[in-house]
């Protein structure tokens, strides 16, 4: 235990001084605030529409940046933006560990190959953990303003919906997280990771689902893939709010509690198999 922690302080060292890492941060924030209230709040302003608010009337956009509805905002960026650079995230974390030869002196030289991988991971949880937590106090910060300005009655979500939300978040953003981490482990660099990553994340699995529409076969395999897990999961979660459902990779496939059980499967996959192939590979 003594050297999983130990490990994790030295990743969290490594993660609060990499620069790419603060980018990433800042541009899910970014993306976050964009999609989740600036461009529906500009909407509202101006009597406009944008890309995810074109069949809704200015009513609905503006019930949707309530404080009432922090929950289904907090997570319906999640499945596609959120997902794609806490993969990165995971990708580049244990890809340039292969890159620059530290996996390789920190194995043959200091603890365990699985206390180093637990506390590495350990210390990327904590940053998922960290990221959800700034995005929840920056998205309650949006929406608290919003409220007041336009002169209505703040009404927070009840602390049980709002810790739903969390939770979903948390188990989206940590599987694509560990995704992203299986990936670098087996490209063993961060280059092709991140390029496999985001193409499966962005592109692919967006068209199956298309393809699945056609092909019953495809449609049924689609059912089992992260994304379709993800997108049910954040779906169940903001089902009442209709410009969170028509934000991308936010899906009904799969009820909630089946969409959870998939991803937690996923998570338990994911990092036995990482766990796995570091301590049975060669390091060279």
């Amino acid at each position: 235990m003594n050297a999983i922690l130990n490990s994790a302080r030295a990743e969290l060292l490594r993660l609060r001084k990499w620069p790419a890492v603060w980018v990433t941060l800042v541009a899910w924030l970014l993306l976050a605030s964009l999609f989740g209230y600036v461009f529906n709040y500009v909407a509202y302003k101006t009597g406009g529409s944008n890309f995810a608010s074109e069949e809704l009337g200015n009513a609905q956009i503006f019930a949707a940046l309530l404080p009432e509805n922090l929950p289904a905002v907090l997570v319906q960026g999640m499945p596609m933006f959120g997902g794609a650079l806490m993969m990165v995230l995971g990708a580049i974390a244990a890809g340039n560990g292969y890159a620059y030869g530290s996996w390789k002196t920190v194995y043959t030289q200091g603890p365990s190959r699985s206390a180093v991988t637990a506390g590495s991971l350990l210390a990327l949880t904590l940053f998922v953990l960290g990221v959800l937590l700034a995005t929840l106090a920056l998205f309650a910060t949006y929406t608290g303003l919003i409220a007041a300005t336009e002169a209505n009655t703040i009404v927070w979500p009840a602390f049980s919906e709002v810790a739903k939300s969390f939770g979903a978040g948390f188990l989206v953003l940590e599987m694509w997280m560990l995704a992203g981490y299986f990936l670098g482990t087996v490209a063993r660099g961060p280059a092709l990771s991140v390029g496999l990553g985001l193409v499966w994340t962005l592109v692919l699995e967006m068209l199956l689902r298309g393809v699945g529409g056609l092909l019953g076969p495809v449609e049924t395999f689609t059912q089992v893939l992260p994304g379709t897990a993800a997108g049910s999961l954040v779906g169940a979660i903001a089902s009442g709010d209709p410009s969170a459902m028509d934000t991308p990779g936010v899906l009904n496939v799969l009820s909630g509690p089946t969409a959870a059980v998939s991803v937690g499967i996923y998570l338990v996959v994911l990092a036995l198999g990482t766990m796995l192939l570091i301590r049975r590979r060669d390091v060279a």
